[in-house]
């Protein structure tokens, strides 16, 4: 029985160790190549003879890459901090109100969820370059996410469900309004739900390479870290280690954020049923 468990504990380790290299060696090699010389970078060698470390700093020297870095950090903390603001109070309302058509209006949200965004590309593009004369900036990206996320309020409304309605009726007989009960009942409670829905949207924003290439690509002045490094790679085609030293550095802020928030994140995924 003892020689079982051994085997059985080895056999089930194993797995999830192959399963980690799985997903590692890629950012090992990845950084590995990044510290390399130019014609190390070229060759079949997999470790670096010589660490350059100066690659990172040629990164950053690059013109405009500090300007990148300031785009994406603008354009997903204002996007997230927008998606969460607006997407809150709407959850809150169709997971907690009465009233009429209300799952005809959750269904409408849910639609929204399947309509592809180059449905409405051009129609949208129309109206914020004609109209509102804001192409060649990120405001057509970070504006709409004021006005709620289908996704987001699909997984807050989901979350906000498995809290006990008790909580809120409770606040209500001590003499809580709507707004205060969310405020200081909900939210709090809620927390890993937000920090779910914020850190998908975060990674969403920092990702985007769709809506920059549509609304600011007429503007390097406005380009994000994603839609950038396009430009890098083809500017340095041939120096590999610089092109993946340029690709960790946009990783790296996921990367750390991710490992930071993984808790939060992944209580507030595990805790949002499908509850209706």
């Amino acid at each position: 029985m003892r020689r079982s468990r051994t085997l059985h504990w080895i056999a089930v380790h194993a797995v999830a160790v192959a399963a980690a290299l799985f997903f590692v060696l890629p950012f090992l090699f990845v950084f590995l190549t990044s510290v390399m010389g130019d014609e190390q970078a070229m060759s079949g060698e997999l470790w670096p003879t010589a660490w350059h470390w100066s690659n990172y700093a040629t990164v950053f020297r690059t013109p405009g890459f500090l300007d990148w870095w300031r785009n994406s950090l603008l354009y997903a903390g204002l996007g997230t901090l927008f998606t969460v603001c607006s997407a809150v109070p709407v959850a809150y309302a169709l997971a907690r109100f009465r009233f009429r058509g209300r799952r005809t209006a959750m269904i409408l949200v849910v639609s929204t969820m399947m309509l592809p965004p180059q449905v409405i590309v051009i129609p949208m593009y129309l109206v914020w370059a004609q109209q509102l004369h804001l192409s060649g900036t990120l405001w057509p990206l970070i504006i709409p996410m004021a006005f709620g996320d289908a996704y987001s309020v699909f997984l807050l409304r989901q979350f906000l469900l498995t809290i006990p309605r008790e909580y809120t009726e409770s606040a209500r007989v001590d003499g809580c309004g709507e707004l205060r009960t969310l405020l200081r009942i909900i939210v709090p409670m809620a927390r890993p739900g937000i920090a779910a829905v914020a850190l998908f949207q975060f990674f969403f924003c920092w990702n985007d390479y769709f809506g920059p290439q549509i609304y600011a690509a007429q503007n390097p002045a406005s380009w994000t870290l994603s839609y950038g490094l396009e430009s890098f790679k083809s500017a340095h085609n041939v120096n590999w280690n610089l092109t993946m030293a340029a690709t960790l550095l946009v990783m790296a802020p996921v990367i750390v954020v991710f490992f930071f928030a993984q808790k939060a994140f992944v209580e507030g995924v595990t805790l949002t049923g499908v509850k209706g």
